[in-house]
């Protein structure tokens, strides 16, 4: 069980979730861990499940049908998701994609989706990246392109987190192809909307339980109403959720990583070689101290980075910044961990394998290391 007993950022009402959270997840998520690996996607019934148990954006406000709660709550379910090992894109629609449509959205578009994301009966994604853009969204291809009250999409997108179960798609498109990243726009294009295609369930090499998929747009005709927020804006709107999304990938880093540390003490206290356990080699114990003084300095940072956040001043070179080091510290805990497993640890039996796999696509998605540099340089 994750310890919190220290944490400066949550207050008895956050802890509190937190009891609600454990409780739903042990029941709903944790006995299925198996099968969401092997089928490679997470039904809906567990989205149901969290989300009669608001656990499912809780920061809308209630007048959309939400908790009206902070970003702190978002925190704990992203951190107990990812100490229990789940890749499931829950997430995804807590920390990103709700804020567009809540921010963002007109009167009809709020009603219209909020309330099933809420519920667990609309499951959102956002469609970025493509196969010849990654982290720089600037050159993106996808057409949006104006016919009379509608926009005809046209292009592909790839690596796409809930998509196969996304029931609506946020779309970055170029509205005007002539005006680069001041010419793009955030588009809803509904699951059914004709033209539009999922391809297939992309094989990873590892979070097999998050349904990652290609999308294909094909003269898909919406009307121009379908943008969310202003036309020619999306740039913009996709910057200034940057802060969370990076904020939100560092919390399930640093809990991913407090997890594959805890399986490698217990692993090494249980397991015995030359007449003694692993764990009382001074090797294995100089190893975890190291392990546990950065995961010390990361609990402290995290909660300085949240309670940031939560006042509105956390900046984008400081999410970056804290996106960096957290991964990249996880990515050297579960190396180090599955290290101290020895042969087990390349089991798939054993929870460190499937934490050392899904935590390598941390350093990559939401933006590579090497571009949070990049990021965190600009405020040298």
């Amino acid at each position: 069980m994750l310890q919190t007993a220290t944490r400066t950022a949550y207050t008895d009402d956050h802890e509190a979730f937190r009891d609600t959270v454990r409780k739903v997840l042990a029941e709903h998520m944790e006995p299925f861990l198996d099968d969401h690996e092997r089928e490679g996607i997470v039904g809906r019934e567990a989205w149901k499940a969290l989300g009669e148990a608001g656990m499912l954006c809780p920061t809308v406000a209630e007048e959309h049908g939400g908790l009206g709660l902070d970003f702190g709550f978002n925190c704990v379910v992203a951190e107990e998701l990812a100490y229990l090992g789940s890749s499931a894109g829950f997430t995804l629609q807590n920390d990103i994609t709700v804020n567009y449509f809540e921010r963002l959205g007109t009167p009809e578009q709020k009603a219209k989706y909020l309330p099933g994301m809420i519920s667990g009966d609309i499951i959102s994604a956002i469609a970025m990246t493509e196969p010849g853009a990654g982290s720089d969204l600037q050159g993106i291809s996808t057409t949006a392109k104006a016919d009379g009250d509608d926009l005809v999409i046209n292009g592909s997108k790839t690596y796409i987190t809930n998509g196969q179960n996304a029931d609506v798609v946020i779309v970055v498109a170029k509205t005007d192809p002539a005006a680069g990243a001041k010419g793009t726009s955030l588009v809803l294009v509904d699951a059914g909307t004709e033209g539009f295609e999922r391809g297939r369930n992309l094989d990873k090499i590892g979070q097999h339980a998050a349904d990652t998929s290609e999308l294909f747009f094909n003269d898909v005709r919406v009307l121009k109403t379908n943008i969310l927020g202003g036309e020619n804006r999306g740039f913009i709107h996709l910057m200034e959720e940057l802060p969370q999304e990076r904020l939100s990938i560092a919390v399930g880093a640093q809990a991913g990583a407090q997890r594959a540390f805890d399986e490698a003490v217990k692993f090494t206290k249980e397991r015995k070689a030359f007449g003694k356990t692993v764990f009382e080699f001074q090797n294995t114990r100089f190893t975890l101290a190291d392990l546990k003084a950065k995961l010390q300095v990361g609990w402290a940072h995290l909660d300085w980075a949240i309670a940031r956040h939560l006042r509105g001043e956390l900046t984008t070179g400081e999410a970056s910044a804290a996106k960096l080091w957290h991964t990249e510290m996880q990515w050297d805990c579960v190396d180090t961990a599955l290290q101290l497993h020895g042969g087990a640890g390349y089991m798939n039996e054993y929870v460190i394998a499937r934490l050392w796999r899904d935590a390598r696509v941390q350093r990559i998605y939401g933006g590579t290391s090497e571009i949070m540099k990049e990021v965190v340089s600009r405020e040298v």
